[in-house]
């Protein structure tokens, strides 16, 4: 009889721990299933070279959402960015997106510069000010070979 209630706080316990692992990996990953405290809005780019989904996105240097998903428009061939922003954060309709680089050769990230509009973005709606991503390669290609302004 010992025996079995050993067994028994020995699986209670493995479980346990099991459900903790589960729940810290959904948390520290991220992952959201049940609901989400964020809204989607998208903006056209007619670059967005080196920009990945997951990207952060900032305010001020302040992470206040991720890229959600990228893909392509067929009809203007412009890249479509969904982001995600924190509910807290209300953006206006003459907010501006650019595509930065993180440093020198870092990593690519969104940076919202809010407007001075009355309406306010909601979900689904469109970023319409836009600023493409600056092509380092080509900048300094033009640099060595003479074509630079």
């Amino acid at each position: 009889m010992k025996r079995g209630t050993v067994e028994t706080s020995v699986g209670v316990f493995v479980l346990i721990g099991l459900i903790c692992v589960g729940y810290l990996t959904i948390k520290l990953g991220k992952m959201e299933w049940v609901s989400s405290d964020t809204y989607s809005v998208v903006a056209k780019f007619s670059s967005i070279s080196g920009l990945k989904e997951g990207a952060l996105v900032e305010i001020a240097g302040v992470e206040v959402g991720k890229v959600d998903s990228i893909t392509l428009d067929r009809e203007d061939m412009t890249a479509v960015v969904s982001i995600s922003v924190q509910n807290n954060i209300e953006l206006d309709d003459e907010t501006i997106a650019s595509v930065r680089t993180s440093g020198l050769i870092g990593d690519k990230y969104i940076r919202l510069e809010p407007g001075g509009g009355f309406e306010m973005l909601s979900e689904g709606d469109r970023i319409v000010e836009t600023q493409a991503a600056i092509d380092m390669e080509e900048m300094v290609g033009k640099y060595v070979f003479g074509d630079a302004e």
